[in-house]
């Protein structure tokens, strides 16, 4: 504001005669004077707000993109065509540590935080988003330990992880149990100093390959869902654990999807993740922190489909013109920079809010809903940009639109976010209003 008064009272300053130029350089030297405190007052009140990654994270985000577009796009419609599972994609990423990013130090991990796993986890999806939700399950199923587990837990749970190039799941939906967590029937009964886990899960991603799982289980048939369930570690080769078929899904093929059921498996009570009756929070905590990257995830697959949808659209002509000069055509594009812009800013918020210790379910669920929903309408709007080689398996849209659909479902359904974005702005609604 002070320029902006010096400018008016001294606007017709250079117009006057007998103006010499030594006045014209005081004129300069003051503006340039004004405007440097102005930029440094400024800056003092953006330096909380910084769009720019870390240098070390442009380059963690940059072997990442390497490693996408030189060892998984190329095999990416293979596993697609074949649902074979890409154990030779996660033994080259896990020699490069961009698996298990966020197990601590302590632990032998790197200790990354959610953000620096979020921009990984956008590279890899790019690439091919069922090759990494395979990645991100160990993810899933590791962050309870990560959150509840105690240091021997931890040491030879997490340890192992980062020893050899293992695989985790994530146990806790259930064949009639699945945004309805309160609905698992899957019961643990205690036993002395063991507990003896009966149930039936599905929809388990690494659920064939893992080498443990996490395991919700109902441990009071009495309580309401916040202490009913319990938390367990439960080793793959425990007699009584039985894996069923691989699923063969829409999209994602290269995850391995299945059903596990639990018959009379004996666990040790040092398997018990918090205590017992504090599973629900345990499950639904790492939620918070699980739920950004598969956010980022779908900004990836959104960000491929846009790419190769300007691609094909510059290189496709009719009536005399690349049709990505027809407005049609250009709008569509737009619109999917638009979503792929913001999806991406909503996702960085979310996993910034957890990484400084903050609540984020709010963020998280934004986040999750709006990136799976951008990542639909781009994949869709690719194959329409493509029109009927879009529709053909020797094109790669059509892939990214079946690949796409699961992120409005998987980590809690597009209805479950919106349910829990209102119920959190009816909380704090409330909060206002005390």
């Amino acid at each position: 504001m002070a320029s902006l008064s010096f400018l008016r009272r001294n606007g017709g300053f250079g117009l006057q005669k007998g103006i010499i130029s030594a006045g014209v350089t005081a004129l300069r030297a003051k503006l340039s004077t004004e405007a440097s405190a102005i930029k440094l007052e400024a800056s003092s009140f953006n330096s909380g707000l910084s769009f720019e990654l870390s240098e070390e994270l442009q380059q963690l985000q940059e072997m990442a993109r390497k490693f996408s577009r030189e060892e998984i796009v190329p095999v990416a419609a293979h596993h697609d065509q074949t649902g074979e599972y890409p154990w030779d994609i996660i033994k080259k990423a896990h020699a490069l540590g961009l698996i298990n990013g966020h197990i601590p130090e302590e632990y032998g991990g790197p200790a990354l935080g959610v953000l620096d796993g979020c921009v990984i986890t956008e590279e890899l999806s790019y690439g091919c988003s069922g090759i990494q939700t395979a990645i991100e399950a160990n993810s899933l199923a590791e962050m309870p330990v990560i959150l509840a587990g105690n240091k021997e837990q931890k040491k030879k749970y997490l340890g192992r992880m980062i020893e050899e190039p293992l695989m985790a799941a994530y146990c806790v939906s259930e064949p009639g149990a699945g945004s309805d967590v309160a609905s698992i029937g899957t019961k643990a009964v205690k036993k002395g100093d063991e507990y003896v886990i009966n149930g039936q899960k599905m929809w388990i991603t690494n659920g064939g390959v893992a080498n443990w799982y996490f395991v919700l289980a109902r441990t009071d048939a009495n309580a309401g869902a916040g202490k009913a369930f319990t938390g367990f570690i439960v080793e793959r080769d425990s007699p009584g654990v039985t894996v069923g078929r691989k699923e063969w899904n829409m999209g994602q093929k290269a995850s391995d999807t299945r059903g596990i059921t639990f018959e009379d498996v004996v666990v040790p009570k040092e398997n018990v993740l918090g205590g017992e009756g504090i599973g629900f929070k345990i499950a639904m905590g790492a939620f918070d922190k699980t739920r950004p990257p598969v956010a980022s995830s779908a900004v990836g697959l959104a960000q491929r489909a846009m790419e190769e949808a300007l691609k094909y659209s510059l290189e496709r002509k009719t009536m005399g013109r690349p049709i990505a000069q027809h407005q049609a055509v250009n709008f569509m594009l737009a619109d999917m920079a638009i979503g792929i812009e913001t999806a991406r800013l909503a996702t960085r918020r979310a996993a910034w809010e957890v990484d400084q210790g903050r609540r984020n379910t709010y963020y998280a669920s934004v986040a999750k809903c709006l990136a799976g929903d951008v990542a639909n309408k781009c994949a869709a709007d690719a194959v329409q940009i493509f029109g009927g080689a879009g529709f053909n398996t020797e094109y790669p849209v059509e892939k990214l639109m079946r690949d796409a659909k699961i992120f409005q479902i998987y980590e809690g359904t597009a209805q479950i976010q919106r349910l829990i974005i209102g119920r959190e702005l009816i909380e704090k609604a409330k909060m206002n209003a005390l």
